[in-house]
């Protein structure tokens, strides 16, 4: 059993224009990236290799862009209560993806 690479809740995933979730998840785990649900419930999912995500410039440091199945989601996710010098919850997304052979998009 593989540990998850990464995992935030309270995920605002929308798909480009339209809000799908404002406290959604987003977990990268066992060579996978799953977009779900507050419920739980899988939006989207796909192997780490066929994902790509950055960092758009006109998006502040809390939101990514991520390619999942050919569909383009905006992932906003907040910093969570913690000490000032913690790194923001999209970097660390993006640095797990990377590592786990996503692709910059």
């Amino acid at each position: 059993m593989s540990e998850t690479e990464f995992s935030a809740t309270g995920v605002r995933i929308d798909r480009w224009a339209r809000s799908v979730t404002r406290a959604g998840q987003v977990t990268v785990k066992d060579g996978r990236v799953a977009l779900l649900t507050s419920y739980g419930r899988e939006i989207d999912s796909a192997p780490v290799g066929t994902v790509s995500a950055g960092r758009p410039w006109f998006a502040g440091a809390d939101a990514t862009v991520a390619r999942v199945n050919g569909t383009r989601y905006r992932l906003t996710m907040r910093r969570p209560d913690g000490k000032p010098g913690d790194e923001p919850p999209a970097h660390r997304f993006l640095a797990a993806l990377y590592s786990a052979g996503g692709r910059r998009g």
